[in-house]
C-alpha cells in the first residue's frame, strides 16, 4: 500500500501543482494560521495552540485550556474541526510532491531513497489524530481526563518528528539534485 502511494506521488508530480501548494501552503503558515492564533490570544500574552506544545505535561495543557476562556476554546474546537482538517492535507501534498519532484532529479529510479517520498503521510496521520484528541480535551473542559493530555503530548512529539524527517529529505532531495544538474562531487 505505501509504495503504492510512494507512486502516485510521483505520477502526480507537477512543477505548476507544486507551486500552488506551496501558496496555499504559505497563505496557511504565514498568515491565516498566525491570524487565528493572534485572534486565540485575544490581547492575552502567552497563549497558544495546543499542537504548536511540544513536550507539554498535562498540567501545562489543562492551564492552557484554561486560558483560553469561554469564548476561545469554542473558536478553538472549530478551528480544530475546520482549518487544520485542510492544512494538513495541504501540506501532505506540498512536501510529498516536492520530495518527489527533487528525487526524480536527485535519485536513480532505482534508488532506496526514493520511497521515502511518502514521510508527510506520518506527520498527516498523527497531526489528524492529534486534532481529535484536542477537540475532545477543548469540548469536555473543565473536566481534565489526563490520559487524553498525555496522548496529546505523545501524538504532538511524533507529529513535529514526522515533519522535521520531511524536510530533512526536502533538503536531501536539494542536495543531490543540485549535485546531479551540475555534477558536482559531494
Amino acid at each position: 500500500m505505501l509504495a503504492n502511494l510512494s507512486d502516485r506521488f510521483y505520477k502526480w508530480t507537477k512543477g505548476w501543482l507544486i507551486i500552488v501548494l506551496f501558496i496555499l501552503d504559505a497563505f496557511f503558515g504565514g498568515f491565516l494560521l498566525p491570524l487565528i492564533q493572534g485572534m486565540l490570544q485575544d490581547g492575552k500574552g502567552g497563549v497558544m495552540p495546543l499542537d504548536l506544545m511540544l513536550f507539554a505535561p498535562p498540567e501545562k495543557i489543562f492551564g492552557m485550556i484554561e486560558r483560553y476562556g469561554e469564548f476561545n476554546r469554542p473558536f478553538y474546537r472549530n478551528v480544530e474541526l475546520t482549518v487544520d482538517i485542510i492544512y494538513p492535507i495541504v501540506y501532505l501534498f506540498f512536501f510529498g510532491l516536492l520530495i518527489s519532484w527533487l528525487f526524480q532529479r536527485g535519485f536513480a529510479s532505482s534508488s532506496p531513497m526514493r520511497k521515502y517520498n511518502i514521510m508527510p503521510l506520518g506527520a498527516w496521520f498523527f497531526d489528524l489524530f492529534e486534532n481529535i484528541v484536542i477537540v475532545i480535551l477543548l469540548s469536555v473542559f473543565p473536566s481534565q481526563p489526563t490520559a487524553f493530555a498525555w496522548i496529546l503530548m505523545l501524538l504532538t512529539t511524533v507529529k513535529w518528528l514526522f515533519a522535521g524527517a520531511s524536510i530533512l529529505l526536502i533538503l536531501t532531495g536539494l542536495v543531490m539534485a543540485i549535485k546531479n544538474k551540475f555534477r558536482i562531487q559531494i
